[in-house]
């Protein structure tokens, strides 16, 4: 009698590439190992939630290759600004998109939910930090709001609360780009502190903060925090 499972090594997907041909050869081994069904979910959930962070740094090379610094930074040369979102953010979630696919085939239950919020806060994280690279106009303000409702109905898939909540907070702290300086204190007045404390990051990246004297202007805001 042949042993249930062979010597055959289970592949590892590290981001690269389309990973629905990732779970073509999982099934394969599946095949070849004789594997039931709990023990295809208790190896792909193993492979694939541990290579979350392999998959976010294929983002974070997306993000520094694609995303220009006029995207946030408009040049006033009369023509409409650009509403639509930055080609970085179209190609990351396109990306994550087929990620996805993946993960819906492989995982289920709490391994599957486990996955999606690890890889929601690691998103929500990676763009914060991305974007503290650059410099925002008022119509920049706008752009950066159009990708983060494109992220936010990206993760809204995700049915974890918490994350969409995340997103929504980004919104309301991209405002901070659009609003005139002296209106920066009551734009933020009641918000929660974790708002409040994304927003002065937020505010030291607008393009007139050193010319408006922002700075002079955020007493009052940093001392209610």
């Amino acid at each position: 009698m042949a042993p249930r499972y062979s010597k055959m090594e289970f592949l590892t997907y590290y981001g690269e590439g389309d990973p629905l041909s990732w779970v073509k050869r999982c099934e394969k081994f599946f095949t070849n190992q004789r594997a039931t069904e709990a023990d295809k979910v208790g190896f792909a959930a193993f492979h694939l939630v541990g290579e979350a962070q392999l998959w976010f740094d294929q983002v974070e090379r997306l993000l520094s290759s694609e995303q220009k610094t006029t995207d946030y930074r408009t040049p006033d040369d009369g023509n409409a600004p650009d509403h639509r979102p930055t080609n970085a953010c179209i190609r990351v979630v396109a990306y994550l998109s087929r990620v996805l696919e993946s993960a819906f085939s492989a995982l289920e239950g709490l391994n599957k939910q486990s996955f999606l919020t690890d890889l929601g806060n690691r998103l929500h994280k990676g763009l914060v930090n991305h974007w503290q690279k650059f410099t925002f106009s008022p119509s920049g303000g706008l752009r950066l709001k159009r990708d983060i409702t494109e992220y936010g109905e990206f993760v809204r898939s995700f049915n974890a609360p918490s994350i969409d909540e995340k997103f929504e907070q980004l919104s309301i702290v991209a405002n901070a780009f659009i609003v005139a300086p002296e209106s920066l204190a009551s734009l933020f007045e009641g918000t929660p502190p974790s708002i409040r404390k994304d927003a002065l990051r937020f505010i030291q990246l607008r393009e007139d903060f050193k010319t408006a004297k922002i700075s002079s202007m955020l007493h009052s805001f940093t001392s209610d925090s």
